[in-house]
């Protein structure tokens, strides 16, 4: 028989007195517990003019974020692949380990002039600036009537 087997840690077993039952009963836990998407944290400031935007990205190069807005929408996207090759004299492979994650978030912010938008990235830190447009006259207004009274 095929099937799903949630995936249970090590640490979580080892609260359990019978690891044996824990691991019969799987079928009575929800799927995937204890599994979180990898998020960064964001804060978004509105300055009255400008919004800024401040992300914290440790341990990523520039090279590894992708910046972009469409329609509204300002995503943050990250791609990080590493390799780590430990060999002996000979050079046969001791131990060979190779990791990727990406994570991306998006936020609705509109009114912006993309033209004079900024991002600087600095000690794990991106910080991005985005001027909004100049307010559009009000629709609508006074008319002053001329003439003699």
């Amino acid at each position: 028989m095929f099937g799903l087997v949630p995936f249970v840690s090590h640490n979580e077993l080892a609260k359990d007195e019978n690891v044996f039952d824990r691991l019969m009963n799987v079928f009575d836990e929800p799927f995937m517990q204890g599994f979180h998407m990898p998020e960064f944290k964001v804060d978004v400031k509105d300055n009255g003019e400008s919004y800024e935007l401040t992300a914290e990205l440790p341990g990523l190069k520039k090279e590894d974020i992708s910046l972009t807005y469409d329609h509204n929408y300002l995503t943050i996207a990250t791609q990080n692949e590493q390799s780590r090759d430990e060999q002996d004299e000979k050079g046969n492979y001791v131990r060979r380990e190779r990791s990727q994650s990406s994570m991306s978030r998006s936020f609705y912010i509109d009114n912006i002039d993309e033209a004079q938008a900024t991002a600087d990235y600095k000690d794990g830190v991106l910080s991005v600036h985005l001027p909004k447009l100049a307010k559009a006259a009000e629709a609508g207004h006074t008319i002053t009537i001329n003439g003699v009274a």
